[in-house]
């Protein structure tokens, strides 16, 4: 007797999702302390720099760019586009390196190959990413540790 294969759709688990921007958020904030200036450096490690632009900025939220510069190799720099949702505590990528419009799910197999919860995988990387500069980061002119205290 044949079984038919069913296909399973990813269904997105909105809970965990929205702890996961909120977790975004709070790392952000530590990160970069209410968002004041334009353009942040850090040193993360002897090898790498993240370099944070604010592009826009509007009462409500503030979009970001993320950069992270691998020593001499510049081109292959993972870039995040992330926005901050003031009023709810959320942070989340809108955009990874050169993709705009990152939809919360795929069907899989599509032309991109893009995975079912492929903008689940960017925000978790980013959550990761914010800890580690929060952990090993240091400001080019003092440690972030100055940063996080309080």
């Amino acid at each position: 007797m044949a079984v038919a294969a069913t296909k399973r759709r990813y269904r997105i688990d909105l809970a965990a999702e929205l702890a996961e921007c909120e977790a975004n958020y709070a790392r952000l904030l530590r990160l970069l302390p209410m968002l004041e200036r334009d353009t942040h450096a850090f040193g993360v490690g002897a090898h790498l720099q993240l370099h944070v632009t604010v592009t826009e900025r509007s009462p409500y939220t503030t979009t970001l760019e993320f950069c992270q510069l691998p020593a001499g190799i510049p081109s292959v720099a993972p870039r995040l586009t992330v926005r901050a949702y003031h009023d709810a505590r959320l942070a989340e990528v809108i955009a990874f390196t050169s993709r705009r419009r990152v939809q919360p799910r795929y069907d899989y197999p599509n032309p991109a190959m893009h995975q079912p919860d492929e903008k689940s995988q960017w925000n978790r990387f980013l959550g990761e990413w914010l800890s580690h500069c929060l952990q090993h980061g240091f400001n080019l002119d003092r440690p972030l540790s100055e940063y996080c205290e309080g």
